[in-house]
């Protein structure tokens, strides 16, 4: 498994500057970019609910952040972001707020990050994923060479790698002979292994599969049976993620020290704190 270390700013003119240093292997802790002026690049960090920051994407990108998520909703013929339906606006939409910034910066330095690499966008469909994907379908193809693709059993990395979540249509992704996007699996996907290269992530809350609430010590049985989890997972050459998971360094700690991928968090700056105290990862010693 490939995990990409990114970093960026933005200055007060809106310009945004990308920085990337690729690592190989399951990278757990935060990565320096040595000589390099920007923020810490955070491969576990993730944004939950990413559009409800101030500046969406952006707030993300100047804290090092690898991957956002957006919820996105079928509404008269565009994909809307917002949490709930009642909250859509018909100018928050995932082109703008998502898909056109992206495909500038990957346009403007042949990538999101100079030099290659891949940044992650989970796109949560909320209400019907068939409809949403056959408006999201054309949005990926107009952008040409922005998205991670899959073509013919190969996956052919680039700038961004689209995940959908929720209500994915999982069927009509798996009979596609080429696609930009690949689906977000649940805990379920471990034991039916599908495809990887359909099923790249597996994703799921924590809430339902632990009794555990992230504070306090977390029982042997379950320590043991998230690890047990992630190794699988690994060795399926997937990327693990649990939402639901508090703002707890207590919690944090436990999911870092079991190698869960991605940590989802909406205070950015506590995540961020967090994962800047943790020592860098050690590679792992070749097989």
């Amino acid at each position: 498994m490939v995990c990409i270390a990114r970093a960026g700013f933005a200055g007060e003119d809106g310009r945004v500057k990308i920085l990337i240093a690729r690592l190989l292997g399951f990278a757990l802790a935060v990565t320096p970019l040595p000589g390099i002026a920007g923020p810490t690049s955070l491969p576990q960090a993730h944004s939950h609910n990413d559009y409800e920051q101030a500046r969406p994407l952006f707030d993300a990108l100047d804290r090092g952040f690898l991957s956002v998520e957006a919820d996105v909703y079928a509404v008269d013929g565009k994909l809307l972001v917002a949490h709930d339906l009642k909250d859509t606006k018909p100018d928050r939409t995932l082109e703008a707020l998502y898909l056109d910034p992206l495909s500038k910066l990957a346009r403007d330095q042949k990538s999101i990050v100079p030099g290659g690499g891949e940044f992650t966008l989970l796109i949560d469909l909320k209400n019907d994923g068939a409809a949403c994907y056959a408006l999201l379908r054309p949005l990926l193809e107009a952008r040409v060479g922005v998205f991670t693709e899959y073509a013919d059993g190969k996956v052919t990395p680039r700038a961004v790698w689209v995940i959908l979540s929720g209500d994915s249509p999982r069927a009509v992704l798996a009979a596609q002979k080429r696609r930009l996007a690949f689906i977000d699996g649940r805990l379920g996907d471990l034991e039916t292994n599908p495809p990887v290269t359909l099923v790249p992530l597996i994703s799921d809350n924590w809430l339902k599969h632990f009794k555990w609430r992230t504070l306090g010590p977390i029982s042997p049985e379950e320590n043991e049976r998230l690890r047990g989890i992630a190794a699988k997972a690994h060795a399926q050459g997937r990327r693990l993620r649990f939402w639901a998971t508090g703002h707890f360094a207590s919690g944090w700690d436990v999911l870092t020290a079991a190698k869960v991928d991605l940590i989802g968090a909406d205070q950015l700056d506590l995540l961020r704190d967090y994962l800047l105290k943790q020592p860098p990862a050690v590679p792992a010693e070749p097989k």
